[in-house]
């Protein structure tokens, strides 16, 4: 497990795609978790102050004191951690924009089953902003060639699935979004460019720490999937500091 950033009072990782965060009854056959790798690597207890969905990797911020989990978690609760992540999406977005879409809760049929499935949407901001974008010469669906455009997204809210959704909301599912995603681009994202997961990377973290005060940034690079996708769109160097390389772009969009 990469560790992005650690001290004697929190730890940082970067989480890998399909790897769920801690042990679940709903998951009694998997056996990677990101908590007891971590705790088996560091030698110590490790406390969980947010999430990341199973399909998506990036920065994952763990506390190493119940005390330090409990203010960590409140910075996440009124939304003073900044969050960006960056998301493959079908189409091309050409335009910066803020979705305010509520959504209802999501409920797990076994893991809900108790909770109230009548509870109202609730308030939702994501913040996109188009990064580049490329067309492809393969045919996926009723079109000779496909479009692809990557983006910069920031959350306000944390609403489940809060990225995924909102991005069908506007219709440019996430590539690889099996849940709310376009099911034939994705199959013909894993069939032509050897990418068959969720396009969806928690990129940044910024936050105060919370015993030091200092202002931390936190970043993951990309994983051989990202890269190898990046790099069969020409997109490698528009964000050098997560692919790992040191040439910008030629002409990068920067709506």
């Amino acid at each position: 497990m990469m560790v992005l950033y650690q001290d004697e009072h929190l730890i940082a990782v970067n989480k890998p795609a399909g790897w769920l965060v801690h042990r679940s009854w709903l998951d009694r056959h998997e056996t990677q978790f990101v908590m007891q790798t971590v705790r088996d690597q560091i030698g110590q207890h490790v406390f969980t102050v947010h999430r990341l969905d199973r399909p998506t990797s990036g920065v994952l911020l763990m506390a190493l004191s119940s005390d330090v989990a409990r203010l960590l978690s409140q910075q996440f609760e009124r939304h003073e951690v900044q969050k960006t992540y960056h998301a493959v999406v079908r189409g091309y977005v050409l335009e910066r924009g803020t979705i305010d879409y509520a959504l209802a809760e999501e409920l797990d049929k076994l893991a809900d089953k108790h909770a109230d499935p009548d509870k109202g949407p609730k308030p939702a901001v994501s913040h996109y902003r188009p990064l580049a974008t490329v067309e492809m010469p393969v045919a996926i669906g009723r079109y000779a060639t496909s479009r692809y455009s990557l983006l910069e997204l920031k959350p306000e809210t944390g609403r489940k699935h809060q990225l995924r959704r909102h991005m069908v909301h506007i219709r440019h599912p996430i590539i690889g979004d099996t849940a709310h995603g376009d099911l034939r681009q994705n199959r013909g994202m894993a069939q032509h460019f050897a990418c068959p997961r969720l396009m969806l990377h928690a990129s940044h973290l910024q936050l105060q720490h919370p015993v030091t005060g200092e202002q931390l940034h936190i970043s993951a690079p990309w994983d051989a999937t990202w890269q190898g996708l990046m790099s069969q769109f020409g997109w490698l160097g528009v964000i050098p500091e997560l692919a790992g390389v040191e040439f910008p772009m030629a002409n990068p969009q920067d709506n």
